[in-house]
């Protein structure tokens, strides 16, 4: 057994590997699909673990057991601490551990968002590289329905992905994004009718899983790390990350398979 296999035995409860898709449920109907802080915990350390080389996994899946995507944190919880500012600043660091494993990932991380993705639900949508929604998917802040700022890097990240004007409006009237909007704003990059959200989300995940994964990686590194770059440190960049894929086995199979008319075969190669 692998060092891999051995840290997904321990948290089997909690994730599941299928056909090189980690799938990570991360809140659950029994909980009124709040974040699942014990779920997170275990894809937080499965998520880090996914090693460029020899990884059993080629793509992660993160869903819901329940209607909805997640409802964001335990409220309950930050109105009982004894201490509720020392209390939330630890969850949201422990969030934030999450939320960094999944955008720095060495493999593509798809999410399948159904019903509301409000507070940290809305947070890790966001942080995925494909995001599957339907009309009836609801993006929420929420955090100013508590007095609170967001956490999860969406201050961040909405911006980015909607533009800065219209961040600013949805995050300080705590506004929601219907399902085609988001999708037209790109907060969704798949829009799907609302059954089928989670089989396109698997469907996506398992191709995806299926393909060059060292150099699936890197184009999600590219294009995460683009922001920090001027033009010129973006093309050195790539320049180092093209001619590692042409030396990798995967590359040497794309272009063999390429020259001899046929589907390329990635499976055993990085």
């Amino acid at each position: 057994m692998s060092a891999f296999e051995a840290l997904l035995d321990k948290h089997s409860g909690h994730v599941e590997l299928r056909d090189r898709v980690l799938r990570c449920p991360i809140a659950t109907a029994a909980a009124g699909n709040s974040l699942d802080e014990a779920r997170m915990a275990s894809a937080t350390e499965l998520l880090r673990a996914i090693g460029e080389g020899a990884s059993e996994v080629g793509a992660v899946l993160i869903h819901s057991e329940g209607k909805n995507f997640c409802t964001g944190g335990n409220v309950k919880a930050f109105g009982s601490a004894e201490d509720p500012g020392a209390f939330v600043t630890d969850l949201a660091t422990t969030f934030h551990e999450f939320i960094l494993a999944v955008t720095r990932a060495p493999v593509p991380v798809v999410a399948a968002v159904s019903g509301w993705a409000a507070g940290a639900g809305m947070s890790i949508a966001l942080a995925c590289d494909i995001v599957v929604g339907g009309p009836g998917t609801k993006l929420r802040p929420a955090y100013p329905s508590i007095g609170f700022s967001p956490d999860g890097g969406m201050s961040w990240s909405l911006p980015r992905i909607i533009g800065p004007a219209r961040a600013r409006d949805l995050l300080l009237t705590d506004g929601v994004l219907e399902g085609e909007e988001a999708a037209r704003l790109g907060a969704l990059t798949r829009f799907v009718a609302d059954e089928d959200v989670l089989a396109e989300a698997r469907e996506i995940a398992g191709r995806l899983a299926k393909g060059p994964t060292g150099s699936l990686g890197r184009i999600k590194r590219l294009a995460h790390e683009s922001a920090g770059r001027d033009l010129p440190a973006q093309l050195a960049e790539e320049a180092r990350s093209i001619g590692e894929c042409a030396a990798s086995p995967a590359g040497r199979e794309g272009v063999r398979a390429f020259a001899e008319r046929r589907a390329a075969d990635y499976s055993g190669t990085w």
